[in-house]
C-alpha cells in the first residue's frame, strides 16, 4: 500500500548524508528535528487494550499512517514510526500483567505472580502474545510503508526497569541489599533476552533499508537504541556500576551508535560512569518535573560533549538559540518543542539559529 508523505527520495538522501556525518563528527552544526505539532495527536485512542493487541493490524496501521501523511517533516525530521507499547513491554513479553490507561495515555506493567526471588527465571516465549504482536506490526509496517519510513524498534525498557516490574519497585530496593547476587542473574538473564529481541526487531526493520530509530528522535544509518535505566534514579553510584553497567556495556557492544536517556536531576550522579563507556555514543538529557528547562544546565551539557558524547534534547526555539549561543550548535540534536506550523517559519528559525550559530 502507498503512502502520501510530504517527504521525497532527495529528502531522504539528505538525512542520510546528514547524520551520517553527525555521528562521525563532522558536520559543524546542530542537527534540528521540527514537525508540525497539528498532526502530534493525543495518545488516549492509542493507549488501550483493543487497540495495541486486539484490532486488526492493517486498521492500526491505517490509523498511523493517517497521522504520517499529516505530518510536515522541517530541518533535519524525517518519517518515522514506532510501535508504542510503553516504557518497557519487554516485561510484557516475559509474562509480566500489562495495563492500560487510555485517560493518562500510559502503559505499566505489574507481576501476575510473586514467587521467591530466587524461584524467579526469565525465558524467552516465542508465542507470548504480547512479543507477537509486535513483531507482527514491525514486520506488517515494514512490508507496507518499505523504505518511505523509518520503523523504530519498540521501547524494550532496561534492565533494573524490567525486575521491577516483576518484583515491584519498592521490593526489588530491599533485593538490593539483601539479594544482590539473585539480582545480578536475574539482570544477566534480562540483558541476554535484550539483545535477543533487539536483533529480531532488527533482522526485520533492516530489510527496508532505512536505517534505525528508537522512540526518540535519532535516526542512524546502522543499529541504534536509545538505552535506560529509570530505577537508577533511586541507586548510588556503586551500585549503578554493579546492577547497571554489565548491561549498558553488553547492549553498547552490540550496538553501532547507542545513547542512553538520562532522565532527571538524580541521575546526574551516574554521568561519569556513563561518560566511561567507550561505545556510548551520546546521552539524551531530560531534566524532569519542576526542574529549570534544557538551556539551563549548560555546565552539564558541557560535561556531556566534553566527555566525547554526542547530546540529544527536547527545546523550545529559544532554549535552542540560548545552548547554541553559550556553547555552540556542533555534536547536538534539537526536538523543537515550539509551535513552529509552517516551513516559512521553520526556515526562519534555521537561519537564526545557524546565524548565531557561526557567530561564536
Amino acid at each position: 500500500m502507498s503512502i502520501n508523505l510530504h517527504f521525497t527520495d532527495d529528502d531522504w538522501q539528505r538525512i542520510e548524508r546528514d547524520w551520517t556525518a553527525w555521528w562521525a563528527g563532522g558536520l559543524d552544526r546542530p542537527l534540528v528535528i521540527i514537525e508540525n505539532p497539528t498532526s502530534l495527536l493525543p495518545l488516549s485512542m492509542e493507549m488501550t487494550h483493543e487497540f495495541l493487541l486486539e484490532k486488526p493490524i492493517d486498521e492500526v496501521l491505517d490509523h498511523h499512517q493517517m497521522l504520517l501523511e499529516a505530518r510536515e517533516f522541517y530541518g533535519d525530521a524525517y518519517p518515522r514510526w514506532w510501535p508504542n507499547f510503553g516504557p518497557g513491554i519487554m516485561a510484557g513479553f516475559l509474562g509480566a500483567k500489562v495495563n492500560c490507561d487510555p485517560e493518562m495515555a500510559t502503559v505499566w506493567f505489574e507481576p501476575n505472580e510473586k514467587p521467591a526471588i530466587d524461584e524467579l527465571r526469565f525465558t524467552y516465549d516465542a508465542e507470548n502474545p504480547w512479543w507477537k504482536r509486535i513483531n507482527d506490526l514491525t514486520r506488517r509496517a515494514v512490508e507496507r510503508w518499505g523504505n518511505k519510513v523509518c520503523i523504530a524498534h519498540t521501547d524494550l525498557g532496561g534492565n533494573l526497569d524490567i525486575l521491577a516490574s516483576f518484583r515491584t519497585t519498592q521490593q526489588l530496593i530491599y533485593d538490593l541489599f539483601d539479594a544482590p547476587g539473585e539480582v545480578v542473574r536475574l539482570c544477566g538473564e534480562i540483558t541476554k533476552l535484550w539483545v535477543r529481541y533487539y536483533d529480531e526487531l532488527d533482522a526485520i526493520i533492516k530489510k527496508a533499508g532505512r536505517g534505525t530509530t528508537p522512540w526518540a528522535p535519532v535516526w542512524s544509518p546502522k543499529r541504534c537504541y536509545m538505552l535506560q535505566s529509570d530505577f537508577s534514579y533511586m541507586i548510588s553510584p556503586e551500585m549503578f556500576q554493579k546492577f547497571v553497567m554489565p548491561d549498558l556495556e553488553a547492549c553498547c557492544s552490540t550496538l553501532d551508535h547507542p545513547f542512553y536517556h538520562l532522565d532527571g536531576h538524580g541521575q546526574i550522579r551516574h554521568l561519569d560512569a556513563l561518560l566511561s563507556i567507550g561505545k556510548l555514543a551520546g546521552i539524551q538529557w531530560i531534566p524532569g518535573d519542576g526542574q529549570p528547562p534544557e538551556e539551563e544546565w549548560l555546565e552539564l551539557l558541557k560535561r556531556i560533549r566534553d566527555g566525547g558524547k554526542l547530546c540529544q534534547l527536547f527545546v523550545t526555539a529559544e532554549g535552542a538559540r540560548t545552548i547554541v549561543k553559550e556553547l555552540g550548535g556542533r555534536g547536538f540534536v534539537f526536538y523543537i518543542m515550539s509551535f513552529i506550523s509552517s516551513r516559512e517559519e521553520a526556515d526562519d528559525f534555521l537561519r537564526v539559529l545557524a546565524a548565531e550559530d557561526s557567530s561564536r
